[in-house]
């Protein structure tokens, strides 16, 4: 990885409408919070990037981080008049399991997630036919609750193709 250059030192200013959010992000914010971020980005500007992916097919910058920094440019009139309609990003170029892996990532090392959001994004990985070691080494669960967020969404999809000991057979079960 010699050629290796993180994406902060390629920071684009790109116009709202060539933006849009993912459809898959579980972190939330509480109204004060969001409040708090809006005070926080008209004192003192934009002062991260938010993380983003280039769809093509839409010619569009699809959000993988900075969700909530993109919707306060969304909603607040007094920050998207003074940056102009302007949001600062960053490009990483990745498939939509590593894009998802990232957002959690991202996410997890600041706050807190939305239960049900987290575990139709490990549903989602596994129907894209990721392994739960996969799920688990990308975006920082154990095993334990790669299993947890499973069951959550429901056992049977998520565990469909998958080896069961024969230690019970109905067949030889005791009335």
């Amino acid at each position: 990885m010699d050629n290796f250059k993180s994406p902060v030192y390629n920071v684009l200013s790109v116009h709202l409408s060539e933006i849009e959010a993912n459809t898959y992000n579980p972190n939330s914010v509480a109204p004060p919070e969001m409040e708090l971020l809006e005070t926080s980005i008209w004192e003192d500007g934009y002062t991260q990037p938010v993380v983003c992916y280039r769809d093509e097919e839409k010619k569009k910058y699809v959000v993988v981080d900075g969700f909530h920094r993109y919707t306060v440019l969304m909603r607040s009139k007094r920050v998207r008049e003074r940056e102009k309609e302007m949001l600062p990003i960053v490009v990483i170029n990745k498939s939509i399991d590593d894009r998802m892996a990232s957002t959690i990532r991202h996410n997890r090392a600041r706050g807190e997630h939305s239960l049900e959001l987290m575990s139709n994004i490990v549903a989602e990985l596994v129907e894209m036919g990721k392994s739960d070691r996969w799920i688990a080494k990308h975006i920082g669960m154990s095993p334990d609750e790669v299993l947890r967020m499973k069951q959550v969404t429901g056992l049977a999809a998520l565990f469909k193709n998958k080896d069961f000991s024969d230690s019970w057979d109905i067949n030889n079960a005791d009335d």
